[in-house]
């Protein structure tokens, strides 16, 4: 399923998600890979996604999609929030 296959940014250390990333193409022979973040970490997607593509994995993963959004929730003042958010999907050539 495609959800085995997504990688969620936040605060753990940017060459974590690089590994990652590497490691579903490589080892786990994944098709393709979405990346997802929101807010502050969508900068940071961005560039794990071009690092994973264009470092590690050059020639053999090229960019697939690109969304973005906005989510609405409640924070912990109990007031509406909208959030931007970015899914990048990496495909296998």
């Amino acid at each position: 399923m495609a959800e085995d296959n997504t990688i969620f940014i936040g605060e753990k250390p940017f060459m974590n998600y690089v590994t990652a990333i590497v490691m579903q193409f490589t080892t786990k022979n994944a098709k393709d890979i979405t990346i997802k973040a929101r807010g502050k970490f969508i900068s940071r997607a961005v560039d794990v996604s071009e690092v994973a593509s264009k470092r590690f994995l050059n020639d053999q993963v090229q960019l697939g999609n690109i969304k973005i959004d906005s989510e609405e929730f409640t924070n912990k003042e109990g007031k509406q929030v909208r959030v931007s958010t970015i899914e990048i999907t990496l495909e296998k050539k």
